[in-house]
């Protein structure tokens, strides 16, 4: 839940000199009646845009605005807890800031900060959007620590990424506490090999990349917000015709989520013939939980080490699969989609790709070799796919919820594909329906023609092949429409 608590204690560390007090707020977005920090007003009102420098927060707490009348002093009423370190960052590197604010009774309420650049002042060593991109991850951090997110859309922080040593360590002075505990650690035990001379180039290349790899990703909490089942099953309906039961079974499996705000102890395995839909229904349950997803597929991975990286010791060492998911993903909350795993345990190299599986699902944490940090793994949410679950290790299977996914009746076929996948096409072809017709006697000769196929990819291609074949006789032999009968489809699709 939301927390905006006012607090009347002043700063502990300097009660002597700080003006302000701070308060504790879990609001993810900024403006006037939530603000970042509130300054005193009750001598000048005070622009809606106003420039200037924070002064060094220890030894006046206050901001200098740069008014047409000479610059005017303003000490800071109350601040955000989540942005003290911020502010005291900007007041010692004198950056020059626009803040955007309305005066209210209780003082000039500030809800935005940018940096400008003007009077000679300090610019910001790191890139541009940098303190926009602290913001956005303060603002993404829970009260006690600090942060959450401002989805401005001029400027999005998260945009830019975090490479030079001098922005990792600026971000570290204000936003550190942002980050997991143990990353925190790891991030300044790898910035002191970043800077040291005492180390190879090679070391100090490795830990530089480490660190712009895990200072980019967003480390969320484990709090989900509840799901709508209505919306849910819409967005179910929307990728899988029929199937009510299996639709039943994810929405029943996901639902947990609405009482105990966390994800679900056990994953999703979709289990069923080649073609059925699974990968679809993986995609949908991704949208129901509003979560980025990433696919790992495991017919491809035959050595432990491509999920689990390399060590620093090798030049060309990188992190692995499972690392650079979180990394594309940009934040440490996903769906990670496992393909087929009936064939994880298929390993050729020096290890069983299964065994790293089992770090990655027990949400105990995953260790990549190349980042050499402990990643929490309570945010991943991991859905699999396989055809054949006798393939799949005990150890595997107790993780996952396991679903059955049938194979499509005669008649379920007949609809999906007269509903669905022809349509589709011709959409996509820009033909209308009348130009392209299936006669009853055509529609049940396609189905008898991959009656013994599992699966409607079969279908989706006749679709694609007839619809084709209707769009070449009308441009080329200039009819007005198609129909097509059961001979004629016979001898299309032979």
């Amino acid at each position: 839940m939301p927390v905006f608590d006012f607090s009347d204690t002043p700063d502990k560390k300097n009660p002597s000199e700080c003006t302000y007090t701070t308060f504790r707020s879990n609001e993810s977005t900024t403006s006037p009646e939530k603000p970042i920090m509130v300054l005193d007003n009750h001598k000048r009102a005070w622009k809606h845009h106003s420039c200037g420098v924070f002064t060094n927060p220890i030894k006046r707490t206050s901001f200098e605005f740069k008014e047409e009348d000479g610059t005017v002093s303003a000490d800071i009423l109350q601040i955000d807890a989540r942005f003290v370190s911020l502010l005291r960052w900007l007041g010692e590197n004198h950056i020059n800031v626009r803040l955007s604010g309305k005066n209210l009774e209780n003082g000039y309420a500030v809800y935005k900060i940018r940096e400008i650049a003007f009077g000679g002042g300090t610019k910001l060593s790191a890139e541009d959007g940098f303190l926009q991109f602290m913001i956005d991850r303060l603002l993404a951090s829970s009260a006690p620590t600090e942060e959450i997110e401002d989805e401005d859309q001029d400027e999005v922080g998260d945009d830019m990424k975090l490479t030079s040593l001098q922005s990792i360590t600026d971000f570290m002075n204000c936003a550190g506490r942002t980050l997991p505990d143990n990353i925190r650690l790891w991030a300044r035990r790898n910035l002191a090999v970043a800077r040291s001379h005492e180390v190879t180039p090679e070391e100090r290349r490795h830990a530089q990349r480490a660190l712009s790899i895990m200072m980019n990703i967003q480390w969320k909490n484990n709090y989900f917000e509840s799901i709508d089942p209505q919306e849910a099953r819409k967005i179910l309906d929307e990728e899988l015709y029929g199937m009510e039961r299996v639709k039943q079974r994810i929405i029943e499996t996901i639902i947990q989520i609405n009482r105990t705000h966390t994800l679900p102890a056990y994953g999703l395995l979709l289990v069923g013939p080649a073609g059925t839909g699974k990968s679809q229904i993986a995609y949908a349950v991704a949208r129901i939980l509003k979560l980025p997803w990433t696919t790992l597929d495991m017919s491809s991975i035959n050595d432990p080490e491509q999920l689990t990286g390399s060590s620093r010791i090798y030049s060309n060492a990188k992190p692995g699969i499972i690392m650079e998911a979180f990394s594309a993903a940009g934040e440490s909350n996903l769906v990670f989609i496992i393909n087929e795993l009936d064939k994880a345990a298929s390993g050729k190299g020096n290890g069983n790709p299964a065994d790293v599986l089992l770090t990655l699902l027990d949400n105990l944490g995953f260790t990549d070799n190349y980042i050499e940090c402990l990643v929490p793994t309570v945010g991943v949410y991991p859905i699999a796919t396989a055809n054949d679950k006798s393939q799949i290790s005990a150890p595997l299977m107790s993780r996952f919820a396991v679903i059955d996914i049938p194979d499509y009746t005669s008649e379920e076929k007949k609809i999906i594909f007269s509903k669905y996948a022809l349509p589709k096409v011709l959409k996509r072809m820009s033909l209308q329906e009348k130009e392209c017709v299936i006669t009853e006697e055509a529609l049940d000769a396609i189905i008898e023609k991959y009656a013994n196929t599992t699966g409607i990819r079969d279908l989706e291609q006749a679709a694609e092949h007839i619809a084709a074949n209707a769009l070449y006789q009308i441009e080329v032999n200039h009819v007005s429409e198609v129909t097509f009968n059961a001979d004629m489809v016979r001898e299309l699709l032979e």
